[in-house]
């Protein structure tokens, strides 16, 4: 009897020594059916078999394609920024597609006409309601926050790309409109430097002292940007809010702006149309060449500028009166994902990396805007050029001397 209890004793503490042993992890069989992590797992709704898949999905090999506008020295640093992103996620191919501003709009338009828009699109704000409006771009709202991090940046640079409720640009930086200039080209003229607050009567005679001393004093000014500027100053849009009709009722505000513009061009102080059509890119711009003391631009596009004409150049305000209601903190410009890209959340990803990825934005540079994320602009301020702090400088500078911005040009406003 005892050697029969002593047996059933040893059995039963054999098998309950067996059944621990079952619980360390080791074992894979049906007896233990919730995985060892199920706690972390839970939080996420996914099983160990699900993040595996995800693993392999992730592996996948994926081609995106990307297009942008711009210079040679922007055609460069993308390319290396995109390399550096291959780099990190091996199962990823970015094919570059770029031009200058004219053509890009160029080759667009057919290509979103047969539905095959590039997965990851530059767009301007001149055309962002136009693409957005006719379902070629996908909504990034949903995107926020899991895909594309926005901790670091403010709600006016994201709203900045919304149209009505839908996101469908995210802000690749931020920039102001001003005169940039050669000094030593300006000294020809007899002056020594501009007058911050200088009028518009004061540009008509300066551009005269250009034209007299053989050069131009300028190439000219986007319309749809520096009429917006002069509109804003009088109190008036270009649009008006709800995106139906011009912001404006006095063709007079017209006829004084261009008024003035169309004779420097026929006084020879300023090139004609035919003239900058002929420019194709930074490198043969004017001033570059020496011919033209200054251009009316974009702040991102100063250090560019810079680089190439290989020598000093400075910035100035834009003409007053009443500068600070005229100016605006402006997008530079958006990066967004067509509506036909079959990986989006890829593109997303990217996306993300372009605008938060402190490496990725030590090879950019600010050259886009100056950065959204308040991180990425205080990792960058130490190993700033000259030019570059000149722009950041001046960027923050309009953020205390301007006023909102207008909502995106609507639909129709490429063709105005």
């Amino acid at each position: 009897m005892r050697k029969s209890m002593m047996l059933l004793l040893v059995l039963t503490l054999l098998f309950v020594l067996a059944a621990c042993g079952g619980a360390n992890g080791n074992n894979t069989g049906a007896s233990n059916p919730e995985p060892a992590n199920a706690g972390t797992t839970s939080n996420t709704g996914n099983t160990g078999d699900e993040t595996v898949a995800e693993k392999t999905a992730d592996d996948k090999p994926v081609t995106l394609r990307m297009t942008w506008w711009g210079s040679q020295p922007r055609h460069d640093y993308t390319l290396k920024v995109i390399e550096m992103y291959e780099a990190q996620h091996p199962n990823v191919t970015i094919e570059p597609e770029f031009a200058n501003f004219d053509d890009y709009w160029k080759k667009l338009a057919p290509q979103a006409a047969a539905n095959e828009l590039p997965d990851i699109i530059q767009m301007d704000i001149s055309y962002l309601s136009q693409y957005g409006e006719k379902g070629q771009l996908e909504d990034l709202t949903p995107y926020l926050s899991n895909i594309i991090n926005v901790a670091d940046i403010s709600d006016n640079a994201v709203s900045g790309g919304n149209v009505g409720d839908k996101l469908y640009g995210f802000n690749a930086g931020v920039n102001v409109v001003n005169f940039q200039y050669d000094p030593a080209l300006l000294s020809k003229l007899g002056v020594d430097k501009l007058d911050p607050d200088w009028t518009w009567d004061d540009y008509v005679t300066l551009a005269k002292k250009a034209k007299a001393a053989g050069l131009y004093f300028d190439t000219g000014m986007r319309p749809e940007v520096f009429f917006g500027y002069y509109l804003r100053t009088m109190g008036q849009h270009l649009y008006n809010a709800e995106g139906t009709g011009l912001g404006y009722e006095d063709d007079q505000l017209f006829v004084d702006f261009f008024g003035k513009l169309a004779d420097l061009v026929h006084s020879g102080a300023v090139p004609n149309p035919d003239y900058m059509a002929q420019v194709k890119g930074v490198e043969d711009d004017p001033v570059v060449k020496g011919k033209s003391v200054g251009i009316w631009q974009w702040t991102n596009q100063f250090v560019a500028l810079q680089q190439v004409a290989a020598r000093p150049l400075e910035m100035q305000h834009m003409p007053g009166p009443d500068r600070e209601a005229g100016l605006y903190l402006k997008p530079s410009m958006y990066l967004s994902v067509s509506k036909n890209s079959k990986h989006k959340e890829e593109a997303a990803k990217f996306i993300d990396f372009f605008v938060n990825d402190i490496e990725a934005n030590k090879l950019i540079k600010g050259e886009r805007g100056v950065p959204v994320s308040s991180k990425v602009k205080e990792a960058l301020k130490p190993m700033l050029e000259p030019a570059q702090v000149q722009v950041f400088d001046y960027v923050a500078w309009a953020e205390t001397n301007s006023t909102p911005v207008d909502p995106p040009d609507p639909v129709g406003s490429a063709e105005i």
